[in-house]
């Protein structure tokens, strides 16, 4: 479907968005907007901030301008942002994730150059083949299997929750079972995102003319990195990966991992009562989302930031940045009369 038009089929909303994350921007405007309706009496500002985020803005996105330029305007003693949302498996509601704390994102860039010449007079010094060999070594490659305090309370929570046939591996994995830890790794590539830095290539140049040897080759290499990971390990790690000294691997802009939140139990007490009120007995876990958000800079700037939607998504149908992406039209309407009611709990 075209993923700048939103379409509504079979119980779907359609496009771009849809999920990560204009249905929350849509949500928190409708909900300000029937506050100030019925002339809600809170014990604080409820301030809505709707930025030009991590997908395009980087470290020169709308929340760092503020931070930067108009602190006064956010500041608070929390936030609440995207970056959780439900799991559901088959139907069935499994849990609602409230994001304590991220990956960070470093771009590498591997490339190489070559004196080239020409195309009918071919060598294996040919930097294509150096670059492509490069990456499938980094196909074949894994950083190591852990878990942190945020994904260790989230595997043990989940280890009282599931039923199916990874219930056991769950509660190893908590306990750093390294086995469980690699069953799970495999079976999904939600938990493997969780237990590890994870590195993909997601762009290539490279060559100039049909009838020339490249001069140059090239690939973005993106990764999520665990926050205890440092950005001296991952690059180190990639350059023992690659184990060729004709490709650089350099890191295209300067990393920053964030703190995990706190674990407030007033806020997550509200998630609960609120997620109760509508899910009866689905229960709230803390997370580490594997991709990133906006909420690092602000908990690096000292305001502790949660994810929490209300959303529910399967578990094996993450669309996010795909094709098709699309959210139920009942969750949506769902994850709205949730976040209305949470917001009214943390503010009376």
């Amino acid at each position: 479907m075209d993923p700048f038009v939103l379409n509504e089929k079979e119980g779907f909303f359609y496009g771009r968005g849809t999920g990560d994350d204009k249905a929350q921007a849509a949500v928190w405007i409708a909900n300000l907007i029937q506050y100030k309706k019925e002339a809600l009496k809170t014990d604080r500002d409820i301030i809505v901030a709707l930025t030009a985020d991590e997908e395009g803005g980087g470290p020169y996105s709308g929340i760092n301008w503020l931070i930067k330029n108009h602190r006064d305007w956010i500041d608070s003693e929390y936030a609440i942002n995207e970056g959780g949302w439900g799991e559901s498996l088959d139907g069935k509601k499994i849990s609602n994730d409230v994001q304590v704390s991220e990956k960070y994102v470093i771009n590498f860039r591997f490339e190489v150059r070559n004196k080239g010449g020409h195309s009918s007079l071919p060598v294996p010094d040919n930097a294509i083949y150096h670059l492509a060999a490069a990456l499938d070594r980094l196909s074949k490659f894994g950083f190591p299997l852990k878990v942190n305090d945020v994904t260790k309370a989230y595997f043990q929570a989940m280890s009282k929750i599931e039923t199916g046939p990874t219930k056991d591996d769950l509660a190893k994995t908590a306990a750093g079972d390294p086995q469980a830890m690699a069953r799970l790794a495999a079976a999904t590539p939600v938990f493997n995102a969780t237990l590890r830095t994870t590195c993909v290539a997601t762009q290539l140049e490279g060559g100039h003319a049909v009838n020339a040897l490249p001069q140059l080759a090239a690939a973005t290499v993106n990764c999520r990195v665990l926050p205890e990971d440092s950005a001296a390990y991952v690059q180190d790690e990639l350059r023992k990966v690659v184990a060729d000294d004709q490709v650089t691997v350099k890191m295209m802009e300067q990393a920053l991992a964030g703190p995990a939140s706190p674990i407030r139990p007033d806020l997550f007490d509200a998630v609960t009562k609120s997620t109760n009120a509508i899910w009866p007995g689905v229960p709230v876990v803390p997370m580490m989302v594997m991709g990133a958000t906006d909420g690092k800079y602000l908990r690096v700037a000292g305001i502790p930031t949660y994810g929490v939607q209300g959303f529910f998504f399967d578990r094996n149908d993450i669309r996010f940045h795909g094709r098709d992406e699309r959210m139920s039209v009942q969750s949506f309407y769902e994850g709205q009369a949730f976040l209305y009611d949470l917001v009214k709990l943390l503010t009376q």
